[in-house]
């Protein structure tokens, strides 16, 4: 369980460490999961039982796992120990041999043997005696199943570990509840730990050298490997202010500069993924250091920029996510954050394997890193063609390059300009906000993604609109006045723009762009489809592929819009100054979207007949709501929704001091969350949620208590509470402590209580 003051949280229970390895191993920490293991390997259980021990190449499997097999307690409950590395070229003969050796049963004659008749000699030492098994860096499951008919399966209170990058292979092995350990990242404690050790051997830090050498540490994103690889550089260097400045600065360049290791280790991932995965994963790179990636975002630069295999019966984007998922369960990438839904919303990669990245996606010709200090600039460069003197043209060896990553000058706050001149370039990413990108210089037949920061500009780009070929377009932080599209934009599939006006109308050309399949912006005005000639309404497409589209302005549920996006998954609306006319926005005709799996609808202006007049399609999944001021009678129509997984009660959504739920409804949900409400008594049964998951109660400042049936909800996982009155947060606590008793160390409980003064005011 979690509680937490608005300055921050602490976790109740104690963090633990991770270790590391470099030639002699170092480890720091870890010591509640070791007593917990080694439990576990001294435990009741007679049967033969197996731990995977599982996480991203460098951060510490093989080092966990000889401290356990090294343990004095270990040596002392075993027989017999053995350990044996399989990596990724298998072969059983050599495990054979490795196996006796470390039994130290392996005589010099042995090795004349045949493979039979090394199974029957490893089985003989082990068979009728407790042993273990350690079985080091396991890449596939056909090999684990080899492996393990090697050993007996006895009830001798026999153990495995194996240790794995790979989570297909730590869930194929799992033989228990406690069958799977996930390695995590060391804190900023453990990593100056690790650091020192490394650098210093037993000694103290120099005092000059300590803030900065806390920088370096930190930077290593607590990765022992980093770690290790960076005190290792250090321990032989000059210890100097100068040098540790310069490190600390370009620390996975100097890693990657400066050590093979490293990139041995992150080469047999690499080399490990399926084909159609590798350019996925070099383009991870393309993001700047530490950048929290929108999971969506990435799904769909995969998709405009062709990364993306087509499958039957499966769009893009479902591929594309399997694509993430498999580089997450192979420890690739780190997921930061999931939707309510608990699909990955914001994922991470650790800036080691993103400098791998770069480095290898500059070797394919894949990208091209460049910031706006243009170091790479040749002096003779040609910028004959500018006429501005303030934009700089990028450098021929970046812009001979297919595409084009753009990333802030850390050592600079002055504005910039580029322009690319050139006719190769097909893909431009820009995370610079104080850049100016200008584009006058693309060839427009070639350009398929443009994502730019473009610097406030007051009027659109409007070379972009002659760009034939554009897949992807984004543009952020603009007060953008979009020009007619006419047919230049015929292939866009994603359209991402972010204004300062209150609202952004789309041109009329949006009904002619068929291959459209997301559109997101702050707040769009949809316009209506044009009527009048024949020949004007058989240039209109439909646009099938539409697949999600928000935030829009006053959306009007009228049949020639809804038969034109018959395929729409998600739609976010805003309902503003309306007034109480509402009949011209036929919220009847929602029905018709029959694909329809997320809507969203937002409201500056209460409109409590809402749920009587809308008629919700049943594939719907996902809803959320925001200020329409509803009464807690009408939730039985949503309630009645059958497929309904996830429901946001957002600020004001629902008014009243008293819910009633009704059995038989909400059987499908999930994920509940109430927001900002007068709501005092919540007069729920477990019957009620009875697929409840994951609850959130934010700022539910009135509201006595959690039902306490709820915490009897056998599929519960989570309750958050954030600033709620004492009772409510007392009524959880009680509902934590129970789970506890019972045995569910999974239930857990996040609180983020109210200051004393926000409290006296509620």
């Amino acid at each position: 369980m979690e509680i937490e003051d608005d300055s921050g949280g602490q976790d109740l229970k104690s963090r633990t460490a991770l270790p590391s390895r470099s030639g002699k191993s170092t480890m720091v920490g870890l010591d509640k999961e070791l007593i917990e293991i080694l439990n576990w390997l001294d435990g009741n259980s007679s049967a033969r039982d197996t731990l995977s021990i599982v996480g991203m190449p460098g951060i510490g499997k093989t080092t966990f796992a000889r401290k356990i097999y090294d343990h004095q307690r270990v040596q002392e409950i075993f027989h017999v120990r053995a350990w044996v590395t399989v990596s990724q070229n298998y072969d059983e003969r050599k495990i054979l041999l490795d196996l006796l050796e470390s039994m130290k049963n392996l005589s010099g004659e042995m090795h004349n043997l045949e493979t039979s008749d090394l199974k029957d000699k490893l089985h003989k030492n082990l068979k009728g005696r407790r042993y273990l098994i350690v079985i080091d860096d396991i890449w596939d499951t056909k090999v684990w199943n080899d492996v393990n008919r090697l050993f007996p399966v006895d009830q001798k209170r026999s153990r495995i570990i194996l240790t794995t990058r790979l989570e297909s292979v730590a869930v194929h092995v799992n033989s228990s509840r406690f069958a799977l350990h996930r390695m995590r990242f060391l804190n900023d404690v453990e990593s100056w730990n690790l650091f020192c050790k490394k650098v210093f051997g037993g000694d103290c830090c120099p005092g000059e050298l300590y803030q900065t050498g806390t920088e370096i540490a930190k930077k290593c994103g607590g990765l022992p490997l980093a770690i290790v690889l960076v005190g290792g550089l250090l321990s032989k260097s000059n210890q100097t202010q100068s040098y540790w400045d310069h490190v600390a600065k370009n620390l996975s360049s100097v890693i990657a500069s400066h050590d093979d290791q490293s990139s041995k280790i992150l080469h047999l991932s690499y080399n490990n993924l399926p084909y159609h995965l590798r350019a996925c994963f070099l383009y991870m790179g393309i993001f700047p250091e530490d950048y929290e990636i929108l999971a969506s975002k990435l799904v769909k630069l995969w998709t405009a920029g062709g990364f993306i295999e087509t499958e039957t019966n499966k769009s893009l984007e479902d591929v594309a996510e399997e694509y993430l998922l498999n580089l997450v369960e192979r420890n690739l990438i780190s997921v930061s954050k999931r939707s309510s839904e608990g699909k990955i919303k914001i994922c991470k990669i650790h800036d080691l394997l993103r400098e791998f990245c770069v480095r290898e996606a500059k070797k394919e010709s894949l990208f091209h890193v460049t910031d706006t200090s243009l170091r790479d600039l040749p002096t003779n460069i040609s910028t004959s063609h500018i006429t501005d003197p303030s934009i700089r043209s990028l450098p021929d060896k970046i812009i001979s390059l297919r595409r084009v990553s753009i990333h802030p000058n850390t050592q600079s706050n002055h504005r910039h300009a580029y322009s690319l001149p050139t006719s190769a370039i097909r893909s431009v990413l820009n995370f610079d906000p104080t850049l100016f990108l200008s584009i006058e210089f693309l060839n427009s037949s070639l350009i398929r993604v443009l994502d730019t920061m473009n610097g406030n500009s007051s009027d659109f780009p409007t070379e972009t609109v002659k760009l034939l070929n554009l897949r992807y377009l984004a543009c952020l932080n603009g007060a953008w006045e979009l020009p007619s599209l006419r047919h230049e934009l015929r292939n866009l599939q994603t359209l991402i723009l972010s204004c300062m006006e209150s609202s952004f109308r789309l041109p009329l050309e949006i009904w002619r762009m068929p291959q459209l399949r997301h559109v997101h912006l702050d707040s769009v005005i949809l316009p209506d489809p044009p009527t009048g000639s024949v020949e004007e309404e058989n240039s209109l497409a439909v646009l099938h592929d539409l697949q999600s589209l928000s935030t829009v302005m006053n959306f009007k549920f009228v049949e020639d819009i809804l038969r034109r996006i018959p395929n729409l998954k998600k739609l976010g609306i805003l309902f503003d100054e309306i007034g109480e006319d509402w009949s011209d926005y036929c919220l009847n005709n929602l029905a018709l979207l029959q694909n329809l799996e997320a809507l969203k609808c937002l409201f500056n202006w209460p409109y409590k007949p809402f749920l009587q007049t809308i008629i919700f399609p049943p594939s719907l999944k996902k809803l959320t709501l925001r200020g329409c001021f509803l009464p807690w009678e009408d939730m039985t129509i949503i309630g009645s929704l059958e497929k309904l997984q996830v429901l946001k009660l957002k600020r004001k959504a629902f008014s009243g001091t008293v819910w009633e739920p009704k059995e038989g409804e909400f059987l499908q949900l999930k994920f509940l969350l109430l927001e900002e409400n007068n709501l005092e008594y919540w007069n729920a049964e477990s019957t009620h949620f009875p697929n409840l998951e994951h609850l959130i109660l934010d700022n539910c400042q009135l509201l006595k208590e959690v039902p306490c049936d709820i915490g009897q909800i056998l599929t519960l996982q989570k309750i958050e509470l954030y600033y709620c009155r004492d009772s409510l947060v007392t009524s959880a606590k009680d509902i934590y402590e129970e789970q506890q008793d019972l045995g569910n160390e999974d239930f857990q409980v996040r609180i983020v209580e109210m200051t004393v003064e926000e409290y006296e005011t509620c």
